[in-house]
């Protein structure tokens, strides 16, 4: 019964976040609002980014890695990561208008069970 209580104010409360006192939007509540002013321009911004992140910890054997670009509606990207039976998943992949998310999986190396 407590789980009950505890969720609806949980709803009631992120239901009416999205106002001022006032009744106006804050602007947190929907895609390319603006933190102030009547900049609507934010929206429309060009999607552009690139970032990469690894990591290879030789105590604990976790040895990931993953990479993505974007500019526009085309995005790329990739992750590997070292399984538990010693083989190393490689997976690429591909998003845009035409083609759709696809993703190209291969593993390398030799199961140690």
């Amino acid at each position: 019964m407590f789980k009950c209580i505890v969720l609806v104010a949980a709803l009631f409360a992120v239901g009416f976040a999205q106002f001022y006192e006032d009744g106006s939007e804050s602007g947190l509540g929907g895609y390319g609002g603006s933190y102030g002013g009547d900049n609507k321009d934010d929206y429309y911004t060009y999607p552009k980014y690139k970032y990469e992140y690894g990591v290879k910890d030789h105590h604990t054997g976790d040895h990931k890695s993953q990479w993505e670009t974007r500019d526009g509606d085309v995005v790329k990207g990739g992750y590997t990561l070292l399984e538990a039976d010693g083989t190393e998943r490689i997976v690429e992949y591909t998003s845009d208008k035409i083609n759709g998310f696809q993703a190209y999986v291969k593993s390398v190396g030799h199961a140690h069970h």
